[in-house]
């Protein structure tokens, strides 16, 4: 009988984990289902450039993990019962339940609105394809003099705003963060993030934690009014809601704890990986969702499930940062070195460079999943032992 190993999600660490797991275990032995409700891989991190009209290449799944062994199932996830060991999906011919000896589950997360007032009438987001497109679709019927105005200014805020100054300088492209714009970076790349922002002409409001957002305007805590034809939501992510709603151990904002191989601490056959995932990384702190932090957990959970498989050593790779690398539009760029633990050092890398670098990680970034077999391994057997241990209450430690 083969092992079944169900992954919940396609996006950069579902995919990643279908594909790894697919390299490393015999077909034989192993029955890999790949569950997502879109046929084709969503470069979640370019969603800023889709917004503003750019075209994006298409990366079918039936392309990527032809002849890997994978099968992919077309459907939404609406339930997990990780005690029955069942997932229920939803998808053309209806509804049906998917048994697993092992679950990976990458669903990730969707945009935060943060509670505020008129966010969810009124504002867009960035954090999904029809987000974008539909961001995309208000954006192109703006007449010029008309004002955007993002809120948020983390990574997504500044990547989008910088991203819709340039393609469209004849809108008021406005940004209100909570701190000060770029407050996270080193003081060289703070004053770069600066002096991009002044170029293209964006105005800044510095803490200006928004309150409320109406449909011709944002209203901040300190009472300031803001005009914005169009708002644009980015301050933070929110895991999907799928996995509060179970028995597995999560956290208060609903992601599941899991040991250092991303197995949860309370159901040893379920994984999580990326947003879905509380993984503790250098300095006993959280990381952050990312695509950064996510990758890693995904190897290192196809990984484990391998070795538990078929026996072995158990990976042991520390998850740390090197950088934070952001675009600044096409043509500029920031690549702030960081410690292990995300603190920003001295070191930058500014200007045109440093977008091609960001560039260069991105098309990195989507190889690794379009190309799950570039890179031979060889498959490795499961033991029968480890397999039925596995499916009964999940494989040794």
């Amino acid at each position: 009988m083969q092992h079944r190993i169900i992954v919940l999600g396609a996006g950069y660490t579902g995919a990643i984990a279908a594909g790894r797991l697919a390299k490393r275990l015999r077909r034989e032995d192993v029955a890999i289902t790949l569950v997502n409700a879109e046929p084709d891989f969503v470069e979640r991190v370019r969603m800023h450039q889709l917004a503003v009209g750019r075209h994006l290449k298409p990366r079918p799944f039936s392309e990527m993990f032809a002849g890997t062994g994978v099968e992919l199932r077309l459907a939404k996830v609406t339930g997990v019962d990780v005690d029955r060991k069942t997932v229920a999906v939803l998808d053309a011919n209806g509804a049906e339940e998917l048994e697993y000896d092992s679950l990976v589950y990458a669903l990730g997360s969707g945009w935060n609105d943060q509670g505020v007032p008129g966010t969810t009438e009124h504002a867009h987001q960035i954090a999904s394809r029809p987000g974008a497109l539909r961001l995309r679709e208000r954006l192109a019927g703006l007449d010029a003099g008309e004002t955007v105005a993002v809120v948020g200014g983390g990574l997504t805020g500044v990547e989008a705003a910088t991203e819709i100054a340039e393609a469209r300088p004849d809108l008021d492209v406005v940004l209100a963060a909570r701190g000060g714009l770029g407050d996270w970076l080193s003081p060289k790349g703070s004053r770069h993030l600066r002096k991009v922002f002044d170029k293209l002409g964006i105005t800044v409001h510095e803490h200006a934690a928004v309150a409320a957002v109406q449909a011709d305007r944002i209203a901040t805590v300190d009472g300031t009014s803001i005009p914005a034809a169009v708002t644009l939501w980015t301050t933070g992510f929110a895991v999907h809601p799928i996995a509060k709603a179970t028995t597995l151990e999560v956290t208060g904002t609903g992601q599941i704890v899991v040991d250092r191989t991303m197995r949860s601490v309370s159901h040893p056959d379920v994984y999580a990986i990326g947003d879905a995932a509380m993984v503790m990384g250098p300095g006993d702190k959280p990381l952050r969702m990312s695509c950064a932090s996510g990758v890693p957990t995904a190897w290192q959970a196809a990984d484990a499930i391998t070795v538990r498989l078929t026996g072995g050593k158990l990976p042991n790779v520390p998850i740390r940062y090197y950088n934070q690398c952001i675009s600044l539009g096409r043509k500029e760029g920031l690549i702030q070195y960081v410690t292990a633990d995300d603190r920003a050092v001295r070191a930058t890398l500014t200007g045109r460079v440093a977008a091609v670098y960001k560039e260069l990680i991105c098309k990195g970034a989507a190889w690794g999943v379009a190309n799950p077999k570039v890179i031979p391994t060889r498959r490795r057997p499961v033991v029968r032992e480890l397999a039925r241990a596995g499916s009964a209450a999940g494989a040794p430690a």
